[in-house]
C-alpha cells in the first residue's frame, strides 16, 4: 500500500481528488531562472542599442529655457555613468544671442567635458570634479542702451555677479573671448588658457591675455591667476591683473574669497593716468576731469557693492585721500565718496571747469592739457568752451564731500581752505555749499546744474563776506597796499548751455560789490581824476600819503550774457569817480568809461574820462581824446588872444565835487545781498 499523507494534510479538489499542498511563495525554479535570464538579456540589448544622443534634443531645450536663448548640441553626447565620478562630454555646443540683441551666436565650444562626484549629491552638495573646455569662443557685448548678453537671469536685476558651482579642476584650452561695449566704447579680443599640469612652467596657471581699444585708444590686458587645480572653496583664489594704455595704467593684486563666486573679491588696486575722467569708459563712473593722477587703495566687491577704502595718491600737484563706495544693480550707478587733500594746488581744479591746469615749470599737466593751454593763450580766451558730457551726468547718482585743509593759490585769489558738498540725482548736480575760506572772509554759495533737460541750465548764487580788497589786489606801493578796505559781494546768475562759455553768454542775473570804507594812495586817486600836476608830483616824490575811501559800490544787471553797470562809484577824500559801461560775456570783451571829479582845487586837470576797453584777459587803458582836445584848443585860443599864461585856464579845476550818497548806495547794495 503506497505511503499517503494524513487526512489533515490532504486537500481535496472540488471533484474530491486529492492534491499535494504548496507553501506560500513556492515556485518552480525554472520560472525564476527564466525571468532573470530575460531581464539580463533586456539590459544587454538596451545597453547595446542605447544611444545617449537621444537626449541631445531634450537637454538642449532645457538649457534654452534656463538661459532664455537657443542652445544647440550639434555634436555627440557621450556619457559614462557607471562610476562614483560619472562624466560626460558634449561636442559642438552653440549658444545664440538673447532676443534683445541681434541674431547670431554668443558662444560656441568644440568640446565640454564634465566630471562630478556622485556620493555628495545624496547629501545635497554639488561638487564638480572637472570642467574642461576646448576650442571655445565667446562673444560678449553691450549695446548703447546698456542691454547685454551675459545677463542670464532676471533682466531687471542689473549688476548681479556671476555665481558658479565649485569646480575642483577647471581647464580651458585656447579659449577665445571677444568683448564689445558700445556704451563704454570698449573692445577686447583675448585668449584664455589654463593647464591641468601641477608641475612645469604652466603648472595649472590661469591666464587671460588680450588687446583692444578703450575710447578708441589701444590697450593691453593681462590677467593671471593661481592654478585651477584641486580648488578648495574655503580658500581664496589669488589673481593679478594689469591694464595698460597710453593714458591709463591699472594694476590689481587681489583674490576671490570663494572660488567661482565672482561676487566677492578684494585686493590692492593702483590706477594712474592722464585724466580721471578717462576711467568712465572702464568703470562707468562720471569722474571729474583732472591733471595726471596716481591713486592706490584697497578694493573690495560684495555682490553689487564696491568699496575703495583708504585710498591715497596725487592728482596733479595735490595729494588726495579718502574712502568711497559704488553701488550697482539699480537704475543708475551710485557713488558715495569722502575725500580730502592736506594741500591742494588750486590750479589742479581747473580741468573740472574745462580749463587746463597751470603748465609752467614744475607744474603737472598732460600733453593734451598743455596743448589746450597754448591754444587759450593764443586766442586770448578766458571762459572755456569745452562741452559738457550730459550723458555721463545722467548715467549715475552721487553724494560727495571734499575738504582741502590748505590751498596753494594765486596771489590775487588767496584761498586758504576749500570745502564742497555735492549731490547728483536724476541728472541734477547740486553743490551746496561750495565754500572758499580766504585770508580774510569767505566766499560761499550754491551751484545747481540741471542736466536732465535738453539744454543744461546752471544756477549760481554766491556771497562774499568779511573779505579785504587788498587780498584780491595785492599790488603794493612803497610797502603799503595801493588800495585797502573791507569788501562784500553777491552774485546771482542763471544761464543755459553745455559749456561755461555758452552758459555765461546766455546768463541773466546781477552782480553787486560794496566797499563801505577804506584807504587808497592819494597819488592814484588824483590820477583817477586826471589831476596831472598833483598826481604826478606825488608819484615822483614817492609820497605815500593816503586818502580815505568813503565808499565804493559796483552794481551790474546781467541780461543775455551782457553785464551792464547800473552803479559804479568810488568816493575818496580828494576825488569822486563815476563809471559806466559793460562786460560782454558773449565775446569776452569790456568797455568802460570813468569820470573823476576833484573835490579840491587842482592846477592842471584833464576833463577827459579814463577808458578801459578790449578783451577781458588783456584790456587797454586810455584817455578819451575828445574833451582833452577841446581843452587844448580853448587853451591855445586864450593864450593867443589874452596872454600866454591864459592858456592854462581851461585846465584849472576849482574842485567842489560833491560827495557821493554813500549811505544810500551801501543800503542798496546790502539789499541786493552784498553785506
Amino acid at each position: 500500500m503506497p505511503f499517503d499523507l494524513p487526512l489533515s494534510m490532504r486537500r481535496l479538489s472540488p471533484a474530491g481528488v486529492r492534491r499535494p499542498v504548496r507553501f506560500p511563495g513556492e515556485r518552480p525554479a525554472w520560472r525564476g531562472l527564466t525571468a532573470l535570464a530575460l531581464f539580463t538579456l533586456a539590459v544587454i540589448i538596451f545597453l547595446v542599442i542605447f544611444d545617449w544622443n537621444w537626449f541631445r534634443g531634450p537637454l538642449a531645450r532645457v538649457a534654452s529655457y534656463k538661459l532664455n536663448r537657443e542652445v544647440g548640441i550639434l555634436g555627440d553626447l557621450d556619457v559614462h555613468p557607471w562610476s562614483l565620478t560619472p562624466s560626460a562630454e558634449v561636442h559642438n555646443v552653440t549658444v545664440a544671442q538673447p532676443p534683445q540683441l541681434h541674431a547670431g551666436e554668443m558662444a560656441k565650444v568644440g568640446t565640454i567635458a564634465v566630471r562630478v562626484q556622485l556620493l555628495p549629491l545624496f547629501k545635497g552638495k554639488q561638487i564638480i570634479e572637472l570642467v574642461e573646455a576646448t576650442g571655445g569662443e565667446v562673444h560678449l557685448q553691450r549695446d548703447i542702451t546698456g542691454a547685454n548678453n551675459w545677463q542670464f537671469g532676471d533682466p531687471t536685476k542689473r549688476g548681479q555677479p556671476v555665481k558658479l558651482p565649485v569646480i575642483q579642476n577647471f581647464v580651458i584650452k585656447d579659449g577665445h573671448i571677444v568683448f564689445k561695449d558700445a556704451q563704454h566704447k570698449l573692445t577686447l579680443d583675448g585668449i584664455v588658457n589654463t593647464s591641468e599640469h601641477l608641475t612645469g612652467p604652466d603648472r595649472g596657471a590661469f591666464s587671460l591675455r588680450g588687446h583692444g581699444t578703450l575710447n578708441a585708444e589701444p590697450f593691453t590686458l593681462t590677467v593671471t591667476g593661481a592654478p585651477l587645480i584641486h580648488i578648495d572653496r574655503t580658500r581664496p583664489w589669488p589673481f593679478k591683473a594689469e591694464l595698460r594704455s597710453r593714458s591709463t595704467h591699472a594694476t590689481a593684486d587681489a583674490s576671490i574669497d570663494k572660488p567661482f563666486a565672482l561676487g566677492q573679491f578684494g585686493g590692492r588696486l593702483t590706477v594712474s593716468g592722464e585724466n580721471l575722467a578717462d576711467l568712465y569708459h572702464l568703470t562707468g563712473l562720471s569722474l571729474p576731469a583732472t591733471p595726471p593722477y596716481r591713486v592706490s587703495g584697497h578694493l573690495r566687491r560684495n555682490e553689487t557693492r564696491y568699496d575703495f577704502d583708504r585710498f591715497t595718491g596725487r592728482v596733479g600737484d595735490s595729494d588726495l585721500s579718502g574712502d568711497l563706495y559704488v553701488l550697482t544693480g539699480g537704475k543708475r550707478i551710485y557713488l558715495n565718496a569722502d575725500a580730502r587733500s592736506r594741500k591742494l594746488d588750486f590750479d589742479d581744479l581747473a580741468p573740472m571747469f574745462g580749463l587746463p591746469p597751470a603748465t609752467g615749470r614744475g607744474e603737472t599737466a598732460s600733453p593734451e592739457q598743455k596743448a589746450q593751454a597754448a591754444t587759450m593763450r593764443r586766442t586770448g580766451r578766458l571762459l572755456p568752451d569745452t562741452p559738457l558730457n550730459v550723458s555721463r551726468i545722467r548715467a549715475m547718482d552721487a553724494d560727495v564731500t571734499y575738504r582741502a585743509d590748505s590751498v596753494i593759490a594765486p596771489r590775487n585769489f588767496p584761498i586758504r581752505r576749500l570745502s564742497l558738498d555735492m549731490k547728483l540725482k536724476d541728472g541734477v548736480l547740486d553743490a551746496n555749499p561750495v565754500s572758499f575760506d580766504f585770508s580774510h572772509g569767505t566766499l560761499a554759495g550754491h551751484v545747481k546744474l540741471d542736466a536732465s533737460r535738453d539744454v543744461p541750465r546752471t544756477d549760481l548764487n554766491a556771497r562774499l563776506t568779511k573779505a579785504r580788497l587788498e587780498d584780491f589786489i595785492p599790488f603794493k606801493s612803497l610797502g603799503r597796499p595801493a588800495i585797502e578796505g573791507p569788501l562784500a559781494a553777491h552774485v546771482v546768475l542763471v544761464g543755459s548751455g553745455n559749456s561755461i562759455h555758452k552758459t555765461a553768454a546766455t546768463s541773466d542775473g546781477s552782480l553787486t560789490a560794496v566797499m563801505p570804507s577804506g584807504n587808497m594812495r592819494q597819488a592814484f586817486a588824483e590820477l583817477m581824476g586826471i589831476n596831472l600836476t598833483k598826481g604826478l608830483i606825488m608819484l615822483m616824490s614817492e609820497s605815500n600819503k593816503q586818502t580815505p575811501i568813503r565808499c565804493a559800490v559796483t552794481d551790474f544787471d546781467v541780461h543775455g550774457g551782457v553785464m551792464q553797470a547800473k552803479t559804479m562809484v568810488l568816493d575818496t577824500g580828494v576825488v569822486v569817480a563815476h563809471g559806466k559801461g559793460s562786460v560782454d560775456l558773449r565775446n569776452e570783451t569790456l568797455n568802460f568809461k570813468i569820470d573823476g571829479d576833484s573835490k579840491k582845487f587842482r592846477l592842471v586837470r584833464l576833463l577827459s574820462p579814463i577808458t578801459l576797453k578790449g578783451p577781458i584777459t588783456h584790456p587797454k587803458a586810455g584817455i578819451e581824446p575828445g574833451p582833452a582836445i577841446v581843452q587844448g584848443v580853448v587853451g591855445v585860443a586864450l593864450g593867443a588872444a589874452v596872454n600866454p599864461l591864459a592858456a592854462i585856464i581851461p585846465f584849472v579845476d576849482l574842485g567842489g565835487a560833491k560827495d557821493a550818497p554813500c549811505d544810500q548806495l551801501i543800503a542798496q547794495a546790502n539789499a541786493r545781498g552784498a553785506h
